[in-house]
Parts: structure tokens; C-alpha cells; sequence
């Protein structure tokens, strides 16, 4: 019989770990348990996901949501572009002003890209923004090549303002009057009702009129990817926070999901679970930022004597 193998696909775990340095924590567990592990850090569109998709990136000169200037990177995966909004626009949580960010940044980085790639690949997630991408429209005409946009929510434009718009700043009148600028806008009526068109403050319905395609962020990172449980004894995937939703597209749960499809076993972590994914075995961590790659370490390593236990 061969020797099980595991397969480490973790998400980051915001502001403690990147999601390579948690599949690198996951795969030195396994190893230590005498278990080969292959690595695939995941992301869902927002922040990571040029970090998981590309191996070669270059810096360019950009704006941030408040016009401040700032360096943001762009990479390349074959034949695609890639560029990561949260690199451009992030969210700032020290400067919350939801009326006054602006995607213009984003729009400036597309329009002076190099041209001669085949196709552009823009992760959404993890913006300050909130002007249904009235900045960006400013600043592009036209995207340089077909398009294909990973959103981390699967939102429509007009719930935007209330679901997004008290967590970039706006107060109870703002998002209102967000909901009633976010309604008058013909242009992006069209495209208003696409899954996704309010990813980043309705950054996806602004490149959706464009004739850019949304698709699920998670779901498109692993397809880019090249995901595939199938030979593995187990799959680990997991993030910082496990709650209710982590089931509503993230990557964890497209992975459960396209794992319990393959029947191949897999495991869900979580630095806190506040709701377990339903019909996953789901673990958490210690819940101590400055713990979290040992505990990573531990979870490999105790998973890793599982399988061997398994395999007699």
C-alpha cells in the first residue's frame, strides 16, 4: 500500500499569517509525522490572492483609496495579468470614510498596464471602497483584454451599501444615501443583479458593464490552480475565523466542498470557530495570534499520525 499523503490548501489568516506560512506550518507537521504534504495556499479574490496565483510579480506606482500615493504589486500566471484590488485601494481601518473612497486607483493601474498578455485577472475583497466603481469608469474606458473578475462575495450592487457600508465608515444616513446613489446609476442598472456586481463597494458591477465575467472568487482560484484532492488521504484547508460565512463561498468550503464530491476525506481549521462547516470535521486552534503557526505545526503533526494509524 503507498503512503498516505496529505494535501495542505489553507486560506490566511488575516493579519497573523499569510496563507503560504500556513500551509508551510501545516506541511512541517506532516513531515514531522513522517507524511508527505504538497502545499496550495488559497485565497478568495480579496487580500493573497496575487500572492497565491503568481510567482512573478513587479511593482507599480498607484494611488490608494484617499489618493495617498502608494506601491502596489501586479503579477503574471501564464498568459494572464493579474491584478489585486486590495493591493491598489485597501481597507484602512485607521481612515473609515466610505463617502470619500475612491476606485479611480485601480482604474489608473489597469489603463497602464503593458499590453500583449491574453487575458486580465482581478481579485476583488478587502477594499475601502464604496462608489460602486465611479472612480475606476473615470479612470478606464475599456479593459485591455478579456476579463475575469474573482469576487469574495457573491453580493448584487443594491445590498452593497447595507451589508459593506457600516464596515468602511458610513453611518446609518450614509448608507442610505449610498442605497439611493447606488439605484440612480443607469449605467451599471444593467449589470446590478449579477452575483457579485457589489464585491469591493461595487467594484464587480462596474467591471461587469465593462464586459468583464464575475465569478466566485474561491471557486476561481482553485480552478486557476488546478485544485484537485483526488490521490490525497486527506485535505486540510481552514482560516482565521470559522463562522457562519465561511460556508457562503470561501475557500474552505468550496474545497470541503469539491472534496466530499471527490469522497476524499478533509478537515477545516479555524484560528476560532464560532459555527463548524457543516458536514466537515472542523477543528480550532488555540485562538493565540502568536500561536498560530505552532498550532499549525501541532494540527499537521497530529493529523499526519492519524493517517499513518489509519494505514496500519
Amino acid at each position: 500500500m503507498p503512503a498516505p499523503s496529505a494535501l495542505a490548501c489553507p486560506a490566511s489568516l488575516k493579519a497573523v499569517l499569510s496563507a503560504r506560512e500556513a500551509a508551510s506550518a501545516l506541511a512541517f507537521g506532516f513531515s514531522a509525522a513522517g507524511v508527505d504534504c504538497v502545499q496550495l495556499p488559497l485565497a478568495d479574490g480579496g487580500e493573497g490572492t496575487l500572492d497565491v496565483l503568481c510567482d512573478e510579480v513587479w511593482p507599480v506606482e498607484a494611488v490608494d483609496a484617499f489618493g495617498r500615493p502608494r506601491e502596489a504589486l501586479v503579477g503574471r500566471r501564464g498568459d494572464a495579468v493579474v491584478v489585486e484590488a486590495a493591493q491598489v485601494v485597501p481597507f484602512d481601518p485607521d481612515r473609515l470614510d466610505a463617502m470619500a473612497a475612491s476606485s479611480r486607483g485601480l482604474g489608473e493601474v489597469i489603463a497602464a498596464l503593458p499590453r500583449g498578455f491574453q487575458r486580465l485577472v482581478v481579485g476583488l475583497g478587502g477594499t475601502a471602497t464604496m462608489d460602486a466603481g465611479l472612480g475606476l469608469l473615470d479612470a478606464l474606458d475599456a479593459l485591455p483584454a478579456p476579463t475575469t473578475v474573482l469576487c469574495d462575495v457573491r453580493t448584487t450592487l443594491y445590498d452593497a451599501p447595507r451589508l459593506f457600508g457600516p464596515q468602511k465608515g458610513a453611518d446609518p444616513e450614509q448608507v442610505v444615501e449610498l442605497a439611493r446613489q447606488f439605484r440612480e446609476l443607469d449605467e451599471l442598472a444593467p449589470v446590478a443583479d449579477v452575483p457579485g456586481a457589489g464585491a469591493a463597494g461595487g467594484l464587480g458591477a462596474a467591471l461587469a458593464s465593462l464586459g468583464a465575467e464575475l465569478v466566485p472568487g474561491a471557486a476561481g482560484v482553485l480552478d486557476l490552480l488546478g485544485f484537485d484532492p483526488v490521490g490525497h488521504a486527506l485535505v486540510v484547508s481552514g482560516e482565521g475565523r470559522v463562522d457562519e460565512t465561511t460556508a457562503e463561498g470561501k475557500a474552505p468550503a468550496e474545497v470541503a466542498a469539491r472534496c466530499a464530491a471527490a469522497w476524499v476525506p478533509c478537515v477545516v481549521f479555524g484560528g476560532l470557530v464560532d459555527a463548524p462547516l457543516p458536514g466537515t470535521e472542523t477543528l480550532a486552534l488555540s485562538g493565540e495570534p502568536a500561536r498560530a503557526f505552532d498550532d499549525l505545526v501541532e494540527l499537521g503533526r497530529a493529523l499526519g499520525a492519524r493517517l499513518l494509524d489509519a494505514a496500519g
